[in-house]
């Protein structure tokens, strides 16, 4: 028996009231969400900003693979580990308390990254073998990983505030809002660190991240104080699992998209060295910034037609083009195969992203959605930091040095071509392999079916008091 069908079941979503009386979702309420969207856009072009300079940082001061792994899997590590904190956090505190909170604290740790820029310099902090280096990446990736907090919140705020029928077009909202920011900080990241360097691109994200709390506290969302619960924990692992358990699917869903994640750690891990390898950090800033549109054509083509009746088998299909790609886009070393890849692939993430936002948004009640959303992120980004941290050592010392030498040149050459950078286009090939096979059995599994029969069932979150 579905969730919503159990009588008497506090959990149900029709018995749910988190807006105040009076309060309909409607055009005054998704004019909140409009004006949180446009919030995140300041927060994320500035999380990203400086996420992205300090990859391009790290690599061309160290020119170490290992280097940019390891920094690329602490932060899905981080992510990771408090994403259930975090999802806890969302579901007992009013969304624009958490929101606020997230920001403050990444300011917080953008000034303690400026002031150990200031106070020890760069020739101290570039020395990745020495303590320095990685404190310092250490706290800009903090506040990197509680600006994620906001995203949590976000897609339940998405749940409050926006009508059923419109909410899978709130999500490629969402999507867009993301690929601009992708757009607009790749191009920036890498013009900063090439032209004014990481110390002035650190003061740049400090002041972006005091705009946008700024303009965050004016805001209005409204909601009712969430209900106390009697027992949770702060780490509320148990109330998220139950919740995820009572959906037929949504388990085998989860772990899906984190074996999918730990084939995407690679990409983490590997994209930035090839494309370093094959433009220098201005003109990869700006690639990583046209291709970027890519994101924006997604996110607008879902705001604008939806997912279809089954996001599930929607999801399942975005995959399946993503693997399909990741096996193709570096087969030879040509520059504009690559750039085309990148965009084609940002263009398929807002559809599979908004697809799961829009079935979990649906299935799950809206008083535990922030713990699963949290439980998920947790369980799903897991896997990246295993694979990053596995793939750049390998990569490295192994792989690179035997597509370089006579034997992989040998065996390998008909497929991938010749170039410098031959080894990490055979983990890209095997990669999307690996995750081809997975989606090809992911349609074909009950647990799929399942899940699209409780999406097409369930009942529409009715949040209204």
């Amino acid at each position: 028996m579905p969730i919503d069908e159990v009588p008497g079941d506090p959990a149900a979503p029709q018995v749910e009231a988190h807006l105040p009386p009076g309060v309909e979702r409607g055009p005054t309420t998704v004019a909140a969400f409009r004006a949180v969207l446009a919030n995140t856009l300041v927060a994320n072009v500035t999380s990203s900003y400086l996420w992205f300079a300090l990859t391009f940082w790290a690599y061309l001061e160290t020119r170490s693979v290992m280097a940019t792994a390891i920094i690329g899997g602490a932060f899905m590590l981080l992510t990771a580990g408090f994403g259930v904190l975090f999802g806890t956090l969302v579901d007992r505190h009013r969304k624009k308390l958490v929101m606020v909170g997230s920001s403050l604290v990444t300011l917080v740790t953008y000034l303690v990254a400026g002031g150990l820029w200031l106070s020890l310099g760069e020739e101290k902090l570039i020395d990745w073998g020495g303590p320095w280096f990685w404190l310092f990446a250490t706290v800009i990736l903090v506040g990197g990983v509680v600006e994620s907090l906001r995203n949590i919140a976000l897609s339940t705020t998405v749940t409050l505030l926006v009508p059923e029928d419109e909410r899978d077009k709130a999500n490629g909202m969402v999507g867009t809002v993301q690929g601009v920011a992708f757009m607009i900080t790749s191009v920036f990241s890498g013009l900063s660190i090439g032209l004014i360097g990481m110390g002035w691109t650190l003061a740049v994200a400090i002041a972006l991240t005091g705009i946008s709390l700024a303009h965050l506290l004016p805001i209005s969302i409204p909601e009712l104080e969430p209900d106390a619960e009697e027992g949770a924990s702060r780490f509320d692992i148990r109330g998220a699992v139950a919740a995820i358990r009572q959906v037929p699917g949504l388990v085998a869903l989860i772990l899906f998209s984190t074996f999918n994640n730990l084939v995407s750690g690679v990409y983490i891990a590997l994209m930035d060295p090839y494309g370093l390898t094959l433009f220098n950090v201005e003109a990869w800033g700006l690639v990583l910034g046209v291709t970027g549109i890519g994101f924006v054509v997604g996110g607008g083509l879902v705001a604008k037609f939806g997912l279809g009746k089954n996001p599930v088998r929607t999801l399942l299909l975005v995959n399946l083009g993503v693997a399909g790609l990741g096996m193709t886009f570096t087969l030879r070393e040509w520059a504009w195969l690559y750039v085309v890849g990148i965009f084609v692939f940002m263009c398929m993430i807002p559809a599979a992203e908004a697809a799961e936002q829009t079935i979990l948004q649906r299935v799950v009640p809206f008083r535990t959605q922030g713990r699963v959303f949290g439980f998920a992120q947790s369980v799903e980004l897991a896997a990246s930091p295993i694979s990053a941290f596995l793939i750049g050592p390998i990569a490295e010392f192994w792989l690179i040095p035997y597509m370089e030498g006579e034997g992989g040149r040998d065996t390998w050459g008909w497929l991938l071509g010749s170039g410098e950078a031959r080894g990490i286009a055979l983990v890209f090939l095997v990669s999307g392999l690996i995750m081809l096979v997975t989606v090809l059995l992911a349609l074909a599994s009950a647990p799929y079916r399942r899940l699209s029969e409780e999406y097409a069932v369930a009942p529409p979150q009715a949040i209204e008091g």
